[in-house]
């Protein structure tokens, strides 16, 4: 077998798992509690905290393909991607840190000061987390170790989820004592360092052996025009951007849903773990099922089964906390067998441009998997914000009819129909079982004879 379409050790497959556990330290931090964080605790309104998550998107568009062709054009002894996991480690725990802080800086300075640590976060997210997801692409050539691998990924990403999401509020609660901002930072400071440790642990065990056709010359614009015209890849755009606004807008929601429907917050700590406990045993299933039933059909399958349990949990009253529990475990496990597809086909969309044009720019194909995280976090954010706005939620106090509707909707009906339009994309994705192979084996005769 050619060495690019190597078997992983588990060591490795480990090894690479555990940046994703560190990556989700802070990342679900953010995705989880950052708005009710802005409007419970720092004081800033719903509106401009949506509007703070959205103007970020903006600068976005620009950076993460900005990172994506820095990547692809760095060369170091430790590869193009590794070298960014040691270089943004620290900053990306740093500015977590700042990003849960609150400064007493009147109105509108806390909104300046949330909007610029918010958006330095996402920049360094970006920087490390790109070159972490392409990591992967170019560690083997083998699409089903890609997918295992990506397994691997997923399921110690939802350990970092479960942890965060699981603990989060109890520690904030226990190292406050009576002191929400004090508790918040105090548990940020230690996911930080737990995160920085792990993806020291990433740098140290893996290793890349993709790289691209020894003649390629460096074309900004030739790697752009590709890129554009890579159906796969303009698929997995835009049903990437749909799942992340589907999933933001729900778990920035779920927090709300718990503390003004249900009437206890804590509750929503239960939820969380209950489904990432789900999605852990669940994920497992997708290689097998992806080479028995090919990548688009399972994904095509989870967006559609997942998306009708999200749009049931509108039904339950605030005291069938056993359907609540229930239903939300049905759609974690028909959602997680794709959670490792959309970075092993973005991975074939790397190679499917380097297929029909000759030229890889993995780094600037995985931008589409950041921009479209960030950007569905961004406009899921500011549509959670901006829907309590127009619900008129009121912080911390008794919620009327109109609101407590409103927050339903928000972690039900409206995500699940988001959801569900994914399949619409993925009917027309070109790349089945046969192409696959046929890429792998041609890719890998083309490098054993250059």
């Amino acid at each position: 077998m050619n060495k690019i379409a190597t078997k992983l050790s588990l060591k490795e497959k480990l090894g690479y798992g555990v940046g994703d556990t560190a990556s989700h330290f802070v990342w679900d931090m953010v995705g989880f509690w950052i708005l009710i964080f802005y409007t419970d605790t720092f004081g800033i309104s719903a509106a401009a905290a949506g509007t703070i998550m959205l103007i970020a998107r903006f600068w976005d568009m620009i950076s993460d393909p900005i990172m994506g062709v820095i990547a692809d054009r760095t060369n170091t002894r430790w590869g193009k991607f590794r070298p960014y996991i040691l270089w943004m480690a620290l900053p990306y725990a740093v500015l977590a840190v700042m990003t849960f802080s609150t400064p007493d800086l009147g109105s509108s300075g806390k909104v300046i000061y949330a909007g610029t640590t918010y958006l330095l976060l996402m920049t360094v997210f970006t920087a490390i987390n790109l070159p972490y997801s392409s990591l992967g692409a170019v560690m083997t050539a083998d699409s089903y170790e890609r997918t295992e691998l990506n397994s691997y990924r997923f399921v110690f990403a939802f350990i970092g989820q479960l942890i965060v999401s699981g603990t989060a509020l109890t520690l904030a609660r226990y190292f406050g004592k009576g002191d929400d901002a004090a508790g918040y930072q105090i548990t940020i400071i230690l996911f930080s360092i737990i995160s920085f440790a792990l993806f020291m642990v990433t740098f140290s065990t893996t290793k890349e052996r993709v790289e691209p056709p020894k003649e390629q010359k460096e074309s900004l614009k030739e790697d752009f025009r590709n890129l554009l015209k890579n159906k796969p890849w303009l698929i997995l755009f835009f049903v990437g951007v749909i799942s992340f606004v589907m999933f933001a807008l729900q778990n920035l929601s779920i927090a709300y849903y718990f503390k003004y429907y249900i009437g206890n917050e804590e509750n929503v700590q239960l939820f969380n773990v209950i489904g990432t406990i789900a999605l852990i045993i669940t994920i497992p299933f997708s290689k097998s099922l992806s080479k028995r039933f090919g990548k688009r059909n399972v994904f095509l399958a989870s967006s559609l089964i997942s998306g009708l349990f999200f749009m049931l949990l509108y039904i339950p009253g605030e005291k069938s906390l056993f359907a609540i529990y229930t239903l939300n475990i049905f759609a974690k496990m028909a959602y997680a067998p794709a959670v490792p597809l959309l970075w092993t086909m973005l991975a074939e969309a790397a190679d499917y441009s380097e297929w029909k044009t000759g030229r890889r720019s993995t780094g600037l194909v995985f931008s589409a998997a950041t921009f479209a995280q960030k950007a569905g976090w961004g406009i899921g954010g500011a549509l959670a914000g901006w829907l309590l706005a127009i619900f008129e939620f009121t912080p911390n106090v008794e919620q009327t009819e109109t609101a407590i509707t409103g927050i339903k909707l928000m972690i039900s009906v409206v995500p699940g129909l988001l959801y569900m339009t994914c399949a619409i994309f993925l009917f027309y994705y070109p790349i089945n079982k046969k192409m696959a192979k046929q890429m792998q084996d041609e890719l890998e005769e083309r490098k054993s004879i250059s």
